[in-house]
């Protein structure tokens, strides 16, 4: 490692936990889920798909606890719950919006590399 890289590194060491949180495809995909408004907890699971009710559960008490997702228990038999972003997780919804468009202008691309890296692997 270079000496100027150390700078670099210890400037990010603060923010990993969030780059983490952000970062992950649960919580990219729990944004763009609540992006309209609020859900219950099963619509979530259905809008994402192939997520499991654990992971679900664990993602979204994460986002709550660093102030993504708000959720909001309703007084009625059983209780309704629901999730929605908060102010500071519709802030994400730009960069990941951003991301996601990239990400489609240059899946090609990916997927040409990709297979020309494969192609050229030893098996």
């Amino acid at each position: 490692m270079l000496p100027q890289d150390n700078g670099l590194l210890e400037t990010c060491r603060p923010v990993r936990q969030i780059l983490a949180r952000v970062g992950d495809k649960w919580s990219v995909l729990i944004v763009m889920a609540l992006r309209d408004g609020p859900r219950r907890f099963n619509e979530v699971k259905r809008a994402i798909g192939t997520i499991s009710q654990r992971m679900l559960t664990l993602t979204l008490r994460g986002m709550e606890r660093d102030g993504l997702v708000r959720r909001t228990v309703f007084p009625t038999i059983p209780p309704r719950v629901e999730y929605e972003l908060t102010d500071l997780g519709h802030s994400l919804r730009a960069p990941i919006e951003q991301l996601g468009h990239w990400a489609i202008e240059h899946e090609l691309r990916i997927s040409e590399a990709q297979r020309r890296f494969d192609d050229n692997s030893v098996p």
